[in-house]
């Protein structure tokens, strides 16, 4: 089989529907954060089972400002992992606290539970757990040591939007929980983000810091002149999101467990596919009662297969192959200002030697799949040196 048009490791899905609901915003008298904001915000809280959903310009503004409302800031410590995108990490940083890294577990992809009590200090004041791929962190665990020692869980939900742990929605089980709405997640905004919580307090800190730090409630207020008065009680900055994005999303959230579905179906497809090939390692599944969202399909080289002769193969072919992610600690920027290095993490490090993200969206189509899965299998057909061997 030939294919003529490049696929994508992720792609958003966008119909007639979508762009009925956006065009209806573009004609009426709201176009930045309006009341399709407040609505957006109401169904995403309403699907995550939360209290409040405050929503963002982006997920990384999502992090920032969740790192912000838990009060963390210089001379903090914020543990996290380092098989992230860096805004993750880089978040903490905004606030001039320190990210502390702590390795994965390769039976997840997620955070390491058992090494998190190592990693804790007197000046640790929040756990950021990641759910790598879509896949449910086991935040039983992660709760139980944020108890012991009074931390705060912020959950980086960003891949893991219709994710479920025991059937309740991901979301639910930290004090902040943040998602991400770019055109590669199980819905778009463009680009967007949200953070969920169930404490009315951190939701008006998030509120007053997307917009400038401004509060408008008279009752908050240090003084009041008139209705047209507004104070700035702290430094913000403007993090919103349009009306224009939110009416995308909310028509896009109606097709979310569709999108899903989708997701897993291709997902277990490629399982199948790859079960019987000793040069490949398919995802970890989640316990019973969980559900992985598959936000991405990571598939694992056996040490030895050469991962940028497999990557660039299957690049000629026009499949869009991925690498998620560059362990964040071994960037320039963290290893320049936080001493970290080569070494420090070493389940995360060789699972970026051997990580290669396979194309998973919905609109994926079955000729696609058999397409990617016939290159991939050939791809690593023989022995092949290991990178940097």
């Amino acid at each position: 089989m030939e294919i003529d048009s490049f696929i994508p490791y992720g792609r958003q899905n966008i119909e007639q529907d979508d762009i009925d609901a956006v065009i209806e915003v573009l004609r009426s008298a709201w176009i930045t954060q309006g009341p399709w904001g407040e609505e957006f915000e109401k169904q995403v809280a309403t699907y995550c089972g939360v209290s409040y959903a405050v929503a963002f310009n982006s997920g990384t503004s999502a992090l920032h400002a969740a790192i912000y409302a838990a009060g963390i800031g210089p001379g903090d410590e914020v543990i996290t992992s380092p098989v992230t995108f860096l805004a993750t990490a880089n978040a903490a940083v905004y606030t001039g606290a320190r990210p502390v890294f702590v390795d994965m577990d390769i039976n997840s992809y997620c955070i390491d539970p058992q090494l998190l009590e190592a990693a804790i200090t007197p000046r640790s004041r929040a756990i950021v757990p990641v759910d790598y791929a879509g896949y449910p962190v086991d935040i039983s665990v992660i709760k139980e040591i944020a108890r012991r020692h009074n931390l705060l869980i912020i959950e980086d939900a960003a891949h893991a939007l219709g994710a479920r742990r025991q059937g309740r929605a991901v979301g639910q089980d930290a004090d902040m929980s943040i998602l991400s709405f770019h055109p590669v997640k199980h819905i778009t905004t463009g680009e967007g983000g949200i953070v969920l919580t169930d404490n009315p307090e951190l939701q008006e800190r998030l509120r007053q810091f997307r917009s400038h730090g401004i509060v408008r409630d008279a009752s908050r207020m240090m003084e009041n002149h008139g209705p047209w008065y507004y104070e700035m009680q702290s430094l913000g900055y403007n993090f919103r999101l349009s009306d224009i994005q939110s009416a995308l999303g909310i028509s896009q959230l109606k097709k979310l467990e569709t999108f899903v579905e989708e997701r897993q179906r291709i997902a277990c497809y490629y399982d199948q596919a790859f079960a019987g090939i000793k040069q490949l390692h398919t995802p970890p599944r989640p316990a019973a009662g969980d559900r992985h969202a598959y936000h991405l399909y990571p598939l694992l080289l056996s040490p030895g297969i050469d991962r940028q002769e497999v990557f660039s193969y299957l690049r000629e072919r026009k499949i869009g192959v991925q690498v998620h992610y560059i362990p964040v600690h071994l960037q320039p920027y963290y290893r320049k200002n936080y001493g970290y290095g080569p070494g420090d993490f070493p389940v995360a490090e060789d699972f970026y030697r051997r990580e290669i993200s396979l194309p998973i969206f919905p609109g994926l189509k079955r000729e696609e799949q058999d397409y990617v899965i016939h290159h991939v299998c050939s791809s690593v057909v023989g022995h092949r040196k290991t990178e940097g061997g």
